[in-house]
């Protein structure tokens, strides 16, 4: 029965071709117009870490003060100084942690005939491969003790392996950064979260992560200074690289995995006596101020998703209900034309359920041509943006096998929803009004 109500449609679509490409066209540009929109909330809200982001907490410690904040804002800063991240390390309260900072360094190619670049790399203690389960194609991470006598490791990224060295196993060969040797020890496979939430600073930012990573002990020892990362409004930073240390600048960001809300608790009563600590040593002349957020809490923090992608796609599903609407007229035009066909059909023996399925099969077809055409313009408006704005919109504007369902069946379901109306009218004619007696 369902296939006999097709071919009706069909040849109701071909009898009247200019209002049912009304409908189409319609219903394409809303749903193009909510499906750019949702697209890019949907990747910018999205949990980068889902199988982990209730146990991996940012760690925040205020030791500025009143003089390190705006009036009115008790937020502390987003990184520790040199001397709290190394205490807290020390203290080994986490099942895991990790301090980090980001550096700059200058790769230089083995091959002469290419020239030195740049690029950007993370200096971490050992944990953060695991703790944010980063995988690896060949070799592993450089475990605790190659990070205590500061060996120079290094595990670089899928993308440099392969310019570096065509993507064949690197493991052992050596790699020149600044003029210095470092062995290759891992190399990382496809890994590109998006936001790179473990940023403290720039994470938010939905921008490509570092192309290598290097051993936290060693770029200290190396006195390799931050990528300009470096806030001093608690104090001054100093001349050298020892004093930066020795500072109140705040440089390092920590995380700390806490599987259990127990272990977030007891890690937060860790955090807040650390600082009464510094408060009776004479350091802090404020009360303990801390702050203790998962990843979610965290992106909820820093405002990742910013109003104005929501109000686009709360304005732009506004435009898909004014579309559906202009659809709906457009269906009760074209079932009020088809009254005379409706009653004949009554009468030769079709009930009202008959009616009504053939007119809401119609409905669906066309919502799903209208999602058919509504996706096609989505994608193009995607590529519009990546080409527009490579920087902004580039990692976030394109869609997945998911939003691609929820569109096809975004169109078909709220035309039919619409349809719904004029199929009941279509069902209600009464056949003798619309036969003529000869």
């Amino acid at each position: 029965m369902v296939t006999y109500y097709l071919r009706l449609a069909l040849v109701s679509f071909r009898r009247n071709p200019m209002l049912t490409a009304l409908m189409v066209v319609a219903i394409g540009l809303g749903v193009a117009m909510t499906m750019t929109a949702y697209t890019i909330l949907y990747v910018m809200a999205r949990d980068p870490i889902p199988q982990k982001s209730s146990q991996l907490y940012a760690v925040q410690l205020d030791n500025g003060g009143p003089r390190s904040r705006k009036a009115g804002d008790d937020e502390p800063p987003t990184q520790l100084t040199y001397r709290d991240a190394m205490a807290l390390l020390a203290a080994h309260e986490a099942r895991h942690q990790v301090a980090m900072y980001q550096v700059s360094a200058t790769v230089i190619p083995a091959d002469r005939s290419l020239k030195p670049f740049s690029i950007a790399a993370r200096a971490t203690s050992p944990d953060f491969f695991r703790m944010f389960d980063v995988p690896m194609r060949y070799g592993h991470a450089w475990d605790a003790s190659d990070g205590a006598r500061g060996a120079a490791l290094v595990v670089l990224s899928k993308s440099l392996n392969e310019r570096l060295f065509g993507g064949a196993d690197s493991v052992g060969k050596s790699v020149y950064l600044n003029d210095a040797s470092y062995r290759v020890v891992g190399v990382i496979d496809t890994w590109d979260p998006k936001p790179r939430y473990y940023d403290v600073i720039n994470g938010q930012d939905f921008e490509e992560g570092e192309d290598a990573f290097l051993p936290l002990t060693l770029t200290i020892g190396k006195q390799m200074s931050t990528s300009e990362y470096e806030f001093c409004d608690a104090g001054p930073r100093g001349e050298t690289f020892d004093d930066l240390i020795r500072s109140e600048c705040v440089w390092l960001q920590f995380w700390a995995e806490l599987p259990t809300s127990a272990e977030a608790e007891a890690y937060r009563r860790f955090l807040t006596n650390y600082a009464r600590d510094q408060t009776q040593a004479g350091r802090f002349a404020w009360k303990p101020n801390v702050r203790l957020r998962n990843v979610r809490d965290w992106l909820v923090a820093q405002k990742v998703v910013p109003n104005d992608a929501r109000l686009s796609v709360l304005v732009a599903f506004s435009f898909f209900v004014v579309c559906l609407v202009g659809a709906l007229g457009l269906m009760l035009a074209k079932s009020l034309e088809r009254a005379g066909e409706f009653g004949l059909r009554r009468a030769l023996g079709a009930s009202g359920r008959n009616i009504f399925a053939q007119a809401i099969i119609e409905s669906g077809v066309i919502g799903l041509l209208g999602g058919v055409f509504g996706l096609s313009l989505t994608v193009l408006a995607l590529w519009a943006l990546r080409t527009l704005f490579p920087v902004g919109m580039g990692r976030i504007a394109s869609m997945d096998a998911s939003l691609l369902a929820i569109t096809l069946a975004l169109a078909t379901g709220a035309t039919l929803v619409a349809g719904f109306y004029p199929a009941w009218r279509a069902m209600r004619i009464a056949p003798a009004l619309q036969l003529k007696v000869g």
